[in-house]
């Protein structure tokens, strides 16, 4: 084994690391308003928009998320003159956002429903309770679970490189190619992975616990 191959295509590796957390971060920020308003949808008192909220989340899920990149690069991406980089962010933004909703949908029926009738009986409006008295406090609820989605992000975010996009991932396949030397490679790689989504993983842990105690 030789492992001189890590310092030595270090300052590749990082740019690469940096491309994931970018495009996990980026992909996270579009998702979460599409996210919240298909929860919104799930939940409303409109017969068809209850449908096509549940419809996406259910087809979205549905669908390998491999194939929705490829998908949205080589077919939407024709119409859109969409590169890679957008796509895949577009790709990993859509995925996510049908999580996101069914997060953002559980937490708001946690709220009591007597939350909602007093708003209601104080002369709110449906949607001035939503925003006013409802989301705050599902808010506290559904902050780790949205955490965890950057984890999951960070880590789906490896299928970028079937469409070309210069992420960690696809670092390694070609540093692979070129050095022959699979085994120190991927290990490194894996390693990376580890120490980022358990660093995030600590971070969301102490977040739990704070708004556990603030319950």
């Amino acid at each position: 084994m030789n492992w001189s191959v890590i310092p030595r295509y270090w300052p590749q590796m990082y740019e690469g690391l940096l491309m994931t957390l970018q495009i996990s971060l980026v992909a996270l920020l579009i998702s979460i308003p599409i996210g919240v308003l298909i929860g919104l949808g799930r939940i409303s008192r409109n017969a068809v928009i209850r449908f096509l909220a549940g419809f996406y989340v259910e087809f979205i899920r549905g669908v390998p998320l491999l194939v929705l990149l490829i998908w949205i690069f080589f077919v939407l991406g024709r119409f859109l003159r969409l590169g890679s980089y957008w796509a895949a962010i577009y790709g990993l933004a859509v995925f996510s956002s049908a999580f996101i909703a069914e997060v953002v949908r559980a937490g708001i029926q946690a709220v009591p429903k007597g939350q909602m009738e007093a708003a209601r009986s104080s002369g709110m409006s449906y949607l001035q309770a939503m925003w006013l008295i409802i989301l705050p406090q599902a808010f506290r609820k559904i902050l780790p679970p949205m955490a965890s989605q950057f984890i999951i992000l960070i880590k789906d975010s490896s299928l970028v490189s079937t469409i070309s996009v210069v992420d960690l991932t696809l670092v390694g396949k070609n540093l692979v190619a070129t050095t022959f030397r699979s085994l120190e490679v991927w290990t490194f790689i894996a390693l990376v992975y580890f120490v980022v989504t358990f660093t995030l993983s600590q971070v969301i842990r102490y977040l739990e616990r704070k708004y556990q105690v603030v319950e």
